[in-house]
């Protein structure tokens, strides 16, 4: 089927159902009437050849947004975290509000990929790759903002009870900072067995492909001698379950933790227990909308339209939408919360909320989170290209916003009105955020240049044998 007969709705087959009628069949996941040769050849071609123009295009741009992130982070480790705007009583700043972005966006990736495996969702084929790799870059750069704004980074390992000589001096266990450390490295460590884990058997088909010594050479070792014997495929689809299981609790229980930084405070704004919740549905909200991004881009740059479908597109421009209602709920229980708990600080922060001098950042983040995600509920919005990327754009923003607001907000006006003060970002601060995005999406085009982005065993098993298989085919042309 071609890719423009793609309708997002099943197609009738006559006199196939129980009882002699119709039977609904939803269209194909693969478009184009692929044979199994050409999914190898087209999702492993880009890794095989020079980067096109397309590739450049993308790729020049995220570099030099790199270069700038990583200037400032030697500025700031060089000179001092007082470049940035961070000052009482907003003593965290940018540096948690980029972590949490962040995170919450490294949390979604493997969540999505492990959730649609377990229900057996199959459309998962086209994305779960990339939504791992998401993951896993997400974090590295969520992880640099926590050690810079300790000061001194190249202490970092303080942060691990390890043994030493410091008499008695250790972690401070009671510290929900601490727990965010332990929580995502356990996590980081499972989504990067996890996502190497589903590699293995595409590096394998790689590995057979190249025709140069060298690349024959790497890729066999990183296919960890795969031979795809029946032995094979058993172990690999009892341990890719067994992390599946493992890592869909964490995700939940991480992003809980992370929400814990705030929850378990006595901010006014922050001390609530629909936090955990409501970031978790956060994390899902930004990470189906990152994911949207990155396969929008993918399937430009590498021509994947065959396999990254707009049905795909349109599964999880519904997802955006179902998780924009739970987190409006969440923002407007907020409201409701602070008025029965007849707590004057309580009211008095979601008054500033919505009537203070950060009242411009809540109106952007309640705009982008709950009214634009609304234009989803018409099917051909859902199914429009540069609707999907625009609006996946505007959802990130923001949920960077959400941070924003969550951060600033509580900190600049809390208990004492003679603390009261006011958070302005500097260069420092805007080159550190902006710069962040330039080296996720760097990361994520080299790993797009050498690495299958579409899991290519998984399309295949998804596919209708007697279509993609060539042989039958030219038995059927033949006859």
């Amino acid at each position: 089927m071609k890719q423009s007969e793609l309708q997002g709705r099943p197609r009738a087959a006559e006199a196939e159902g129980p009882f002699g009628g119709p039977l609904a069949r939803r269209e194909p996941l693969v478009a184009d009437n692929k044979t199994w040769a050409q999914v190898d050849d087209d999702i492993a071609r880009h890794t095989e050849v020079m980067p096109t123009a397309r590739w450049w295009a993308v790729f020049v741009p995220s570099v030099l947004l790199m270069l700038v992130f990583l200037s400032s982070l030697g500025v700031a480790i060089g000179t001092g975290i007082g470049t940035s705007g961070i000052s009482h009583p907003v003593g965290w700043g940018v540096f948690i509000i980029n972590f949490v972005f962040w995170i919450g966006i490294g949390h979604a990736g493997t969540l999505i990929s492990a959730i649609l495996f377990l229900f057996r969702q199959n459309w998962r084929t086209a994305i779960n790759r990339s939504a791992e790799a998401m993951t896993i870059f997400a974090v590295m750069v969520a992880g640099l903002f926590p050690l810079l704004h300790t000061g001194r980074p190249w202490f970092a390992y303080w942060l691990f009870p390890l043994p030493n000589g410091r008499g008695p001096l250790w972690v401070n266990f009671n510290s929900p900072l601490l727990w965010d450390v332990f929580a995502v490295s356990t996590y980081a460590t499972i989504s990067v067995v996890f996502w190497y884990v589903g590699l293995v058997p595409d590096l394998a088909t790689i590995r057979d492909r190249a025709k140069h010594p060298l690349r024959k050479k790497i890729y066999g070792i990183l296919s960890l001698g795969w031979t795809g014997g029946n032995r094979s495929w058993r172990h690999y689809e009892a341990a890719y379950l067994m992390l599946a299981g493992l890592a869909t609790p964490l995700v939940l229980s991480v992003h809980t933790i992370v929400s814990f930084d705030f929850a378990v405070s006595v901010i006014p704004g922050w001390h609530t227990t629909i936090f955990p919740p409501y970031f978790v549905a956060g994390a899902i909200f930004s990470g189906f909308a990152m994911v949207i991004t990155l396969t929008i881009i993918l399937r430009h740059v590498f021509d994947l339209k065959s396999y990254i479908t707009i049905n795909h597109l349109e599964a999880m421009a519904k997802v955006v939408l179902l998780t924009s209602g739970v987190v409006g709920i969440a923002y407007l229980t907020e409201f409701i919360i602070a008025y029965y708990s007849a707590v004057p600080a309580e009211r008095f922060h979601f008054a500033n909320r919505m009537f203070g001098p950060y009242a411009w950042s809540a109106f952007i983040m309640y705009g982008c989170n709950m009214v634009l995600p609304q234009l989803l509920w018409f099917k051909k919005l859902r199914r429009s290209i540069p609707v999907l990327f625009i609006l996946s754009l505007f959802v990130n923003l923001g949920m960077w916003f959400e941070r924003f607001v969550i951060v600033v907000t509580a900190l600049h006006r809390d208990f004492v009105p003679s603390s009261w003060g006011m958070y302005n970002f500097k260069a420092m601060d805007w080159l550190l955020t902006i710069g962040s995005f330039g080296m996720f999406f760097t990361l994520f085009l080299l790993f797009a240049r050498v690495l299958p982005t579409i899991t290519m065993f998984e399309v295949k098993a998804v596919m209708s044998p007697e279509e993609a298989s060539r042989k039958n085919r030219k038995e059927v042309v033949g006859g």
